[in-house]
């Protein structure tokens, strides 16, 4: 699991800012801080939390699966653990799978029927052609769009399972989270086979018709997770588990410039910080003031 970095954070309405935090210790989540844990300032100015949530809301899940010939086995595996993964969450959730290759399909509108889910999981491969080649970020825009078109209210949060080969075609990470953002949406994986994650060249301009695919930085800049998978189905039950067990913070937005990007800091007060010296903090960093 990877720290998450800076990026623009949940936003709803026109006057609170919604926060989507985990907090972790190592691999472990920590799950006993209460609103009086938390601190958030707005450039640099300290806000009052004026809700807060943990498990409380309803999730809007949508599993983004790759199906390229090579993921076959790695979709079987979390087929396996799906019921048992979907137990993690509550009967207010809501479930969509989606499928993607070339192209991108929904396999399964958003439901709460997670038995139902948990079966449609395994002919996610058989029942779509999306043909052949694999592109992830225009894969990860279109189930953006899905769940800004069709999530109910709560909380969003893709979780993709992918080895992360792809090329994509004139769409770079920076478009795919600003459409991420957009949709209130937080990114996160489950990365298979040889786990690759491309190394950035600092300076070296990108060529814009062959940007490698980097779910790890999708993750990390929109406050997910990520993990590298020997067996995608134990990690399916985790993953589902850590999505599940965010915390949820807002406040009232202050006046700003609309399209202004606005920085946010949430840290853990000082009592909490005494309980957990080495917790990490998973959560965007920022909005786009409307």
């Amino acid at each position: 699991m990877q720290e998450s970095e800076a990026t623009p954070t949940f936003k709803t309405g026109v006057s609170d800012v919604r926060v989507d935090v985990q907090v972790t210790d190592g691999d472990k989540l920590i799950k006993d801080l209460t609103k009086e844990d938390f601190a958030i300032s707005d450039e640099g100015q300290p806000q009052s939390i004026v809700s807060f949530a943990h498990g409380d809301e309803p999730v809007n899940l949508i599993l983004l699966l790759d199906v390229s010939g090579s993921m076959q086995k790695h979709i079987d595996e979390i087929s396996v653990e799906a019921r048992e993964a979907l137990e993690h969450l509550r009967p207010a959730d809501r479930v969509a799978i989606m499928v993607f290759a070339k192209n991108t399909a929904v396999a399964q509108e958003f439901s709460d029927n997670l038995a139902e889910t948990a079966r449609n999981i395994g002919g996610a491969v058989k029942n779509w052609d999306v043909g052949t080649t694999t592109q992830i970020n225009s894969s990860v825009v279109s189930a953006a769009h899905y769940m800004e078109k069709n999530a109910g209210p709560g909380r969003r949060a893709i979780l993709i399972l992918t080895d992360n080969l792809s090329v994509s075609y004139q769409l770079t990470d920076r478009q795919v989270v600003r459409e991420l953002d957009k949709a209130d949406t937080v990114f996160n994986a489950i990365v298979t086979g040889r786990a690759i994650r491309p190394e950035l060249h600092p300076g070296k301009p990108a060529n814009p018709d062959l940007t490698p695919a980097n779910v790890y930085e999708l993750a990390e800049q929109t406050g997910g997770e990520w993990v590298k998978a020997e067996n995608a189905g134990a990690s399916f039950t985790d993953m589902i588990e850590r999505i599940r067990s965010r915390y949820m913070l807002a406040y009232h937005e202050p006046p700003s410039q609309p399209g202004n990007f606005r920085h946010i800091t949430v840290t853990l007060g000082d009592s909490a910080r005494e309980r957990y010296p080495a917790a990490k903090l998973h959560s965007r960093s920022g909005y786009y003031a409307e």
